[in-house]
């Protein structure tokens, strides 16, 4: 499981610009508090070596899953949400988590864990309140 910033990361496929090649199906985490995204760990060497040598090559667009065989589900393994999930749930399930965090914040008395948390679960609640209007 990764986490930035208090939230778990979701995981995701995407494009990644590497100079001016263009990696695409790249599996990815992305924090959905302050929208870090980075190569999922058990895939950064396999990416690093194929954008190198695609942009060494000239490539201006190259696919990942064309030249590297990982199966999704096992990537994703570790991962509490996928992108491919309703946007509702992996708010709340963020929510959830931080409330979790909130009370062993609060139990250990670690004020400044309390406060990053406190903020976090302000933006997840703007970003729940957003997606309850649009539904």
């Amino acid at each position: 499981m990764s986490f930035c910033c208090g939230a778990s990361m979701v995981g995701t496929k995407g494009t990644l610009k590497h100079y001016r090649t263009q990696v695409h199906n790249v599996p990815l985490l992305f924090c959905p508090v302050c929208h870090r995204v980075e190569v999922h760990y058990k895939v950064e060497s396999e990416y690093e070596i194929l954008a190198e040598y695609a942009h060494g090559d000239g490539v201006t667009d190259v696919d990942f899953q064309d030249y590297v065989l990982e199966d999704e589900s096992a990537i994703f393994e570790n991962v509490i949400n996928v992108e491919s999930e309703d946007p509702l749930a992996i708010v709340q399930s963020q929510i959830d988590m931080a409330l979790d965090l909130l009370a062993v914040a609060k139990q250990i008395e670690d004020a400044k864990w309390e406060r990053e948390l406190k903020k976090r679960l302000a933006v997840m609640s703007q970003r729940r309140h957003r997606l309850q209007q649009k539904a």
